[in-house]
């Protein structure tokens, strides 16, 4: 027999230590291979121990069936064990697995064996399905074949358990520290109100770069209660200094805002200029696009020129919107009032000239009226002009030569609207005259189509009545459908509870095998007062079946 010297297993190297690299290929060795990766087809070869033989299983036969591995897995179920099999010999062929914590065996040939590591346990399903005989014996007390499964040990659950509380531990505190990490820092602590500390305050509240400070520990004091009737006045005078920051916030701020309407301005010249030169570019493209100088140009550098043209023209918009942007805001800044956009829905041709003539009457109107106002003004200047007898006075004949010609431009743009409005009112009307064709045509259409399908209807019902007459007048229409006709009836007769066509067509084949079902069905239909189809069964077992009503149908007759 073969043997070799056992050292300690290496987990980190999947290997024993103290001899060269193995592989599953290599006969002879006493150990148990490295996992080797599923896809790659496995041999198992023999492994020779100290007291036994390990025989591998058929490569041919599927791979022995495990249960499902428990969380934090442990231990192992071994079975198959040989009745003389000791606890020595479990540990001899198991040990090759990794360092064995307990064995537990029994009496009935099978033991559980508890590991010191979770990837044991793959080693030692490696083995299962091995045949292992004891020494050179041939005794079936001496042999036996192993099946080694996941067993559930308490142990290994409280294990498993007792580590996944521990890493939750762990991550718990590593977020507490990453937490702690990215908290921003305390404010230092403020120093308790005394008379000192009140007059070190006051001073720095006085001084502007120290102000925010001073505001913060005054602002605390307060808040704590430090204010009594004691200190009542030192509190005063402190809050009156903060007061004074006031005025100064505003001209801050005033100054602030001037420095951004300047960069405004600034920035809004500076775009101004630059979309001048914008268009001075474009337009030196355009010039060069005019076929005097476009035709001494090569291919490609007509094409560049064309580039460059779209890429200049581009750039000039998006800087032209960006100006007509700034200036909308401007000119918003300067309302008063903030104007809503409301989207307004689009009207139809008709309603829009309605408006259209509507709004033209409107104007009309305002225009008569006006025209009824310098009448009136030019006869009462007519009327001080006479009471007055000024024959001579330049400034009245320039108003009345004013008036007057004021009076035929409204006359003229009257008379130009009253076309219009004549305009509108016709094209209106002629819409409104397009609009009741249409419809008219609709309800034409309409009436059309219900006239054809009532005659539709008609024919279909006529070209199915000559049909019913000769299937009335003549059903039966050769003595072997009479036949037929008689011997399904007697069938029929004898079962009064009815039968299904394929029952009817079976029975008829025995007699001749060239009877067709749907033949039969067809014939039994033209014969309504001879035999009736009727549903029975509920549910899942309904079905039609054929009754034979000749006698009912014989009183109907």
């Amino acid at each position: 027999m073969f043997l070799v010297q056992y050292t300690e297993f290496d987990p980190a190297l999947g290997m024993m230590t103290g001899i060269p690299p193995i592989t599953p290929m290599m006969p002879g060795l006493g150990i148990v291979p490295p996992p080797i990766p599923p896809d790659m087809p496995v041999v198992k070869e023999i492994i020779h121990c100290k007291s036994c033989t390990l025989f591998p299983p058929n490569p041919n036969l599927p791979p022995p069936a495990t249960r499902e591995r428990p969380p934090g897995c442990k231990t192992v179920f071994v079975g198959g064990l040989p009745e003389n099999g000791t606890e020595q010999i479990i540990v001899e062929v198991f040990e090759q697995c990794g360092e064995i914590i307990a064995i537990r065996k029994s009496k009935k040939n099978f033991c559980h064996i508890r590991f010191a590591e979770e990837y044991m346990v793959d080693k030692a399903l490696y083995l299962s399905g091995y045949r292992i005989r004891l020494g050179s014996s041939t005794d079936k007390k001496d042999t036996g074949r192993l099946h080694v499964d996941f067993a559930q040990a308490r142990d290994d659950l409280y294990e498993w358990e007792c580590k996944q509380r521990m890493l939750a531990r762990e991550e718990r505190h590593r977020r507490r520290m990453e937490e702690e990490r990215m908290r921003p820092p305390s404010p230092p602590p403020v120093v308790h109100y005394s008379d000192h500390e009140c007059s070190i305050v006051a001073e720095k509240l006085k001084d502007d770069s120290k102000f925010s400070e001073a505001v913060q520990t005054l602002l605390t004091w307060i808040e704590r209660g430090e204010v009594n009737r004691r200190s009542a006045n030192h509190f005063y005078s402190m809050i009156q200094s903060a007061n004074s920051h006031v005025r100064r916030l505003v001209n801050e701020k005033a100054a602030h805002e001037k420095e951004m309407e300047e960069a405004k301005e600034k920035f809004k010249q500076a775009l101004s200029g630059i979309l001048i030169q914008f268009e001075q570019i474009v337009a030196v493209y355009h010039s060069a696009s005019k076929q005097k100088a476009w035709d001494h140009f090569t291919k490609a550098q007509r094409k560049n020129i064309s580039v460059w043209c779209k890429q200049a023209e581009e750039i000039r918009n998006i800087h032209n919107d960006e100006l007509m942007g700034i200036r909308r805001e401007e000119e918003m800044e300067m309302s008063d009032d903030e104007i809503e956009e409301t989207t307004e829905t689009k009207e139809t041709e008709e309603s829009a000239l309605v408006s259209q003539a509507e709004a033209l009457k409107e104007e009309n109107d305002s225009l008569r009226w006006q025209l009824d106002a310098y009448r009136n003004e030019v006869e009462l200047l007519k009327q001080e002009q006479g009471k007055a007898h000024r024959e001579d006075d330049p400034n009245k004949e320039q108003q009345l030569k004013l008036l007057q010609q004021a009076l035929q431009g409204m006359q003229q743009h009257l008379l130009k609207v009253q076309e219009e409005y004549k305009k509108k009112e016709a094209e209106l009307d002629r819409i409104k005259d397009d609009k009741l064709q249409v419809e008219k045509l609709l309800e034409n259409l309409h009436e059309k189509q219900e006239n054809c399908t009532s005659r539709l209807c008609a024919s279909s019902q006529e070209s199915d009545h000559p049909l019913e007459k000769a299937i009335i007048g003549n059903p039966v229409k050769s003595e072997r459908e009479a036949l037929l006709v008689g011997i399904i009836s007697t069938f029929l007769h004898v079962h009064p509870f009815g039968a299904s066509i394929e029952y009817i067509c079976s029975y008829l084949n025995r007699l001749d095998n060239k009877i067709c079902t749907s033949d039969v069905e067809s014939l039994m239909s033209r014969l309504q007062h001879t035999f009736r189809q009727e549903m029975t069964g509920v549910g899942a077992s309904l079905e039609k079946r054929w009754k034979f009503c000749g006698f009912e149908g014989l009183k109907l007759t």
